[in-house]
C-alpha cells in the first residue's frame, strides 16, 4: 500500500504515564464538583433555608461565575512564567477552592443565604482557576485530531474513578461516612482538603507543558472575545454543549430525592446507584473516543444521543421498590439502567471539549492568535449557564407542588408526582436538539490534518526566519576581517 507523501504525518502520541499524571487532579475535583451538584442544594435545604433561597443562591453565585471564566482566560492567555502559562492557575485555585469547600460543608450553626451566597463564590472561583487551566492545558498536551480523543478519554475516565472512590465511601468506612447525610460533612471536607492539594502537585509537577517562546505569545484586546464567539464553528458547539448539558444535568439536582422518595431506595442505595451511572464513564469515555476514531466525534456525538433516548426512557419506566426490599434482585435492574444512561452520557463532555481543542487550532490558523484558554473558557460557561438554569427552575417549582426536601420529611403523593414530573424534565428531547445541532459540521479528521499541516509549516518558516535573522545580527556584528 503507498503513502501519499504529501500528506503530514500524524503527531506522537502523548505518553500514558504523562496521561495518569495530567488527570490525576482531575480525580478529587471531580468529587467536589459532584459534592455541589448533587448534595449541596439539599444540605443547605435540610439546614433551614428554602427550595427558593438555595436555589436563588446557586442561581446568583453562577450568573456571577459565567463572567468570571472569561475574565480569567484572558488573563491566563497571557499569563508568561517560567513554569509554564497553566500551572500557576492550578496552583493558585487549589488553596481557593479548599477555604471554600471549608466554610462550605462546615458552615456556622444556622447559615443564611448571604453566607451561602459568599462561600459558593469563593470555591466557583478556586474549581473554575483549575477546571479552565486544565481544560486549555490539555489542548497543547494532545495536538492530534485522534489522540485528544485517546487523552479527553483517559483523563475523564480518571476523573469517574474519583467520583466512584467518593461514593464508595460508606464501604471503605464502615458505613460511618455516606454521601448525602449532613452527619457525614465534616467528614467529606476533610477528605477533599488532603485530596486537592496531592492532585495538584502531582499534575503540576510530572505533566509536561511547552511554554511559548515570547514571540509567540498572545496579544488580544477583549473585544476577540466577541469575535471568537460569532465563528459559525464554535457556536455550533457552544450550543451544542449548552443543550447537552441542560439535558441530563436537569435530573441532577433531584437526583437524591427521586430515587429516594419516588422509587423508595434508602439514602446509601441512592449513592450506591450513583456508583454505576458515574462508574460507566470508565468504560463509556474510552469506548466513545474509540468510537470517534471511526466515525468522527460529532458524528459520535449524535450516536450517543440515540444510545441516551433509548436507555432513559427504560429507566424511567422501572417500577418503585418496595420495602423490605434486597438490594441485588430488586435494584439490579435499576443499577443496569443507570449504567446504560452514565454509559451514554460520558461522550458528551469529552467530545465536545476534544472538538474545542480543534477549533483553538483552526482559530490559530485563521487569526494567528492563540485563544485557547478564552474559546475554552466558552464551553465551560455554558455548561454552568446550563447548570444554573436547571436549579433556579426546579427547585421553585419543588416548592410550588408542596415537596418538603428536609432529611426525614414526609411527603403526600401530590408532592411526589410534582417530583417524578420535574425529574423527567425533557431530558430526552434536550439531548436530541444538541445532536441536531452539529449537522453538517465541517472540522472533521481530515480537515484539522490540513490545519496542523499548515500550523507546522509556519512554525517551521518562523524558525527557520529567527535563524537567519540570528546569523545576519552576527555577520553585521563581526569584526572586519
Amino acid at each position: 500500500m503507498s503513502v501519499d507523501a504529501t500528506s503530514p504525518a500524524p503527531p506522537k502520541g502523548v505518553p500514558l504515564h504523562n496521561i495518569l499524571s495530567f488527570g490525576a487532579l482531575g480525580m478529587p475535583l471531580a468529587a467536589l464538583l459532584l459534592v455541589y451538584g448533587l448534595y449541596l442544594p439539599r444540605f443547605y435545604a435540610g439546614l433551614g433555608l428554602s427550595f427558593v433561597a438555595v436555589s436563588a443562591a446557586v442561581a446568583s453565585v453562577r450568573f456571577v461565575d459565567m463572567a468570571f471564566d472569561p475574565i480569567v482566560a484572558l488573563v491566563m492567555d497571557r499569563t508568561k512564567t517560567p513554569i509554564g502559562r497553566y500551572r500557576p492557575w492550578l496552583i493558585l485555585g487549589a488553596p481557593i477552592a479548599m477555604l471554600g469547600a471549608w466554610k462550605l460543608l462546615i458552615p456556622e450553626a444556622h447559615p443564611t443565604a448571604g453566607y451561602l451566597v459568599l462561600w459558593l463564590i469563593v470555591t466557583y472561583a478556586g474549581t473554575s482557576m483549575m477546571t479552565l487551566g486544565i481544560a486549555a492545558w490539555s489542548a497543547i498536551l494532545a495536538t492530534g485530531y485522534h489522540d485528544r480523543s485517546r487523552v479527553y478519554g483517559i483523563t475523564q475516565g480518571m476523573g469517574v474513578v474519583g467520583s466512584v472512590a467518593f461514593l464508595l465511601l460508606p464501604v471503605f468506612t464502615g458505613g460511618k461516612v455516606v454521601a448525602g447525610k449532613a452527619a457525614s460533612m465534616p467528614a467529606i471536607c476533610m477528605i477533599l482538603l488532603v485530596a486537592l492539594p496531592l492532585g495538584v502537585i502531582i499534575t503540576t509537577m510530572l505533566s509536561p507543558e511547552r511554554i511559548l517562546a515570547p514571540a509567540n505569545r498572545p496579544k488580544f484586546k477583549a473585544s476577540d472575545y466577541l469575535t471568537a464567539i460569532s465563528r459559525p464553528t464554535l457556536m455550533r458547539v457552544i450550543l451544542a454543549d449548552f443543550v447537552l448539558t441542560l439535558g441530563p444535568g436537569t435530573t441532577a439536582p433531584l437526583y437524591v430525592y427521586f430515587f429516594h422518595d419516588a422509587k423508595g431506595f434508602s439514602i446509601a442505595d441512592v449513592g450506591f446507584l450513583l456508583i454505576f451511572y458515574i462508574g460507566a464513564g470508565i468504560l463509556g469515555a474510552p469506548f466513545w473516543a474509540r468510537v470517534a476514531r471511526r466515525f468522527g466525534k460529532h458524528t459520535t456525538i449524535q450516536i450517543a444521543c440515540v444510545c441516551y433516548a433509548v436507555c432513559q426512557t427504560v429507566l424511567m419506566a422501572l417500577p418503585r421498590v418496595h420495602e423490605p426490599y434486597h438490594r441485588i434482585p430488586d435494584a439490579l435492574p435499576t443499577c443496569v439502567g443507570m449504567f446504560a444512561v452514565g454509559f451514554c452520557a460520558s461522550a458528551f463532555l469529552l467530545l465536545i471539549r476534544a472538538m474545542v481543542a480543534d477549533i483553538v487550532d483552526e482559530v490559530k490558523l485563521e487569526t494567528k492568535q492563540d485563544l485557547t484558554s478564552l474559546l475554552f473558557s466558552m464551553v465551560t460557561t455554558t455548561t454552568k449557564i446550563g447548570s444554573t438554569i436547571t436549579v433556579l427552575i426546579v427547585f421553585p417549582i419543588l416548592q410550588f407542588v408542596g415537596y418538603n426536601g428536609k432529611e426525614g420529611a414526609v411527603n403526600t403523593e401530590a408532592a411526589i408526582n410534582g417530583l417524578e414530573m420535574c425529574y423527567l424534565f425533557a431530558p430526552i428531547i434536550l439531548v436530541f436538539f444538541g445532536g441536531a445541532m452539529l449537522f453538517g459540521y465541517k472540522l472533521d479528521a481530515k480537515r484539522h490534518s490540513e490545519i496542523q499541516a499548515a500550523l507546522e509549516q509556519e512554525a517551521e518558516s518562523a524558525h527557520l526566519a529567527a535563524s537567519e535573522e540570528s546569523l545576519i545580527g552576527a555577520t553585521a556584528g563581526a569584526p572586519p576581517q
